[in-house]
């Protein structure tokens, strides 16, 4: 059997967030998924198990008011680093960014955990 790759997974992950295209998340979230939003501070809202992870970055995908622009991304064998920016406004102070540290493991995001600078 064969998998997508970690770059191909993170490639369709960002795609989904930045063309507003939540239905794009459902084949690459793994059932053990866990993942830790950047708010609320400190730590971060944390999910556990595909649908809830699923259902949160569904709705964040889906929210057309924002705007998600990957900076860069690295790979290393299961793992990513996505540096990103999030615009949630038209002003200069109306945006964020932060990076996110992610593992695939065959052909699914298994752990996303995001960090952001704030003011």
């Amino acid at each position: 059997m064969s998998f997508r790759t970690t770059a191909e997974v993170v490639e369709l992950f960002n795609h989904a967030f930045v063309e507003h295209a939540p239905e794009t998340l459902t084949d690459l979230i793994g059932e053990d998924c866990v993942m830790e939003a950047i708010q609320p501070a400190p730590d971060g809202a944390r999910r556990e198990g595909r649908a809830a992870c699923l259902e949160f970055w569904q709705a964040l995908a889906a929210d057309r008011t924002t705007q998600f622009r990957p900076e860069e991304v690295a790979v290393a064998g299961e793992r990513a680093t996505i540096r990103w920016r999030y615009r949630f406004g038209d002003g200069p102070a109306d945006s964020v960014r932060g990076v996110n540290l992610m593992r695939v493991r065959d052909g699914v995001v298994v752990e996303a955990f995001g960090y952001s600078k704030t003011a």
